[in-house]
């Protein structure tokens, strides 16, 4: 009997797509606990060779691209994770190529996570109208106006979509993801 209570996600494969000003914290935590379950990790940007991370002081850790967005096939993956950052979403929602690979992930079922100021690349995407969800406070409205059921609580799931306010809701957020992930596709998910 498996009295592990944690799901293994060995086999998955996950895009995180960012770009330059993601939230440091908010790849590095997330992706840790993905490999820590078992999952491989990709690193999917609109950059070339490799994006900056924002820490709230100014620019951190640089961190290698693996593949270009327009490139990236959503069908090779079983899960997204978008990071939050005020500059990265705002940037990821300009390129066409990113809109559309984080479309394809909600036209396909799969989970899709996404922390703090991500969602707003989910409006873009306009994969958020009826959905129940959260997110940084400051973009509140912009949710409400796209059509969301915004909520103020640390971690809410939709049939597949995971989404959480900040950094201080990384435990619960990573915890909710890799389950959602361990179910796969979800049927209620798709655009």
């Amino acid at each position: 009997m498996n009295t592990n209570t944690n799901p293994s996600l060995t086999g998955k494969k996950i895009a995180i797509l960012v770009t330059d000003g993601f939230e440091e914290s908010e790849l590095l935590r997330p992706r840790q606990a993905l490999r820590d379950a078992g999952a491989s990790t990709v690193i999917v940007s609109p950059n070339q060779e490799a994006v900056k991370s924002w820490t709230g002081e100014g620019f951190g850790e640089a961190i290698q691209v693996d593949v270009h967005v327009s490139t990236a096939d959503a069908s090779e993956y079983d899960a997204l994770l978008l990071p939050g950052g005020v500059i990265n979403p705002d940037k990821l929602r300009r390129d066409p190529d990113a809109v559309q690979f984080v479309r394809a992930f909600f036209e396909a079922g799969k989970p899709v996570s996404a922390i703090c100021h991500g969602p707003q690349l989910l409006i873009e995407a306009d994969v958020v109208e009826g959905r129940r969800l959260t997110s940084f406070g400051s973009i509140k409205t912009d949710l409400i106006n796209a059509g969301a059921d915004w909520v103020d609580e640390e971690v809410v799931c939709d049939q597949g979509l995971v989404t959480s306010r900040q950094p201080d809701d990384i435990p619960a957020f990573n915890r909710k993801m890799i389950e959602e992930i361990a179910e796969g596709v979800h049927a209620g998910q798709h655009a």
